[in-house]
């Protein structure tokens, strides 16, 4: 099942509003998960994970310190449920993250 992670370079604020959006948007989109956290740039088991979330600011970052294969998505507005739905469609994983 899913395991995604929100993160952001604190792992506190940022990424923990991002969860409660993540978690809307996936229910919304029927796509199921088994859990969804929230961490800091320096997630020592960020390769744990098949869904990663992240600021577009920190995105290079996260892409560079991810070894597996988890999909990874940059979110400009963090804040807009559309955002993240946009951009869960646009990165072209829509159907594939609904069979995991």
């Amino acid at each position: 099942m899913l395991k995604v992670l929100a993160v952001c370079a604190n792992g506190s604020g940022t990424s923990l509003m991002m969860v409660e959006k993540i978690k809307k948007v996936l229910e919304s989109f029927n796509i199921k998960y088994a859990q969804i956290e929230h961490s800091d740039l320096q997630n020592n088991k960020i390769d744990e994970y098949n869904l990663i979330f992240c600021p577009f600011a920190f995105l290079e970052r996260v892409k560079e310190a991810v070894k597996g294969d988890a999909k990874i998505i940059g979110i400009k507005n963090i804040l807009s449920e559309e955002e993240f739905k946009k951009q869960i469609i646009d990165s072209g994983n829509l159907e594939e993250l609904k069979k995991l």
